[in-house]
């Protein structure tokens, strides 16, 4: 079942990193405590990474006729950055293809 997520960082003095994205509950708990790579996503030699902490990720809605819609509308990634998109290639415990 999927639900609406927000993400949110604070990246200190650099800024911050926020998002809308759906995934299932199961996505989400595999994510947790994995490492992430943004890259320079806040400006030259920024190089945004770090672990996905569960206080970073809220559950917003579990409506299932408007995740749907949204799902429909604007795939998986509804506003800003999708978390799951950028758990590091390098992180063997983790399999992107899994979650598709």
């Amino acid at each position: 079942m999927n639900n609406l997520y927000s993400f949110y960082v604070d990246c200190g003095r650099q800024g911050s990193l926020a998002g809308l994205f759906i995934a299932t509950q199961e996505e989400v708990d595999k994510a947790i405590g994995k490492e992430m790579y943004f890259g320079e996503v806040l400006g030259k030699h920024s190089d945004v990474q770090g672990t996905l902490e569960a206080h970073e990720i809220t559950l917003v809605s579990t409506d299932q006729d408007k995740v749907e819609w949204l799902l429909g509308l604007l795939g998986t990634c509804v506003s800003g950055f999708n978390p799951l998109e950028y758990i590091s290639q390098d992180d063997e415990d983790y399999d992107e293809d899994e979650e598709e």
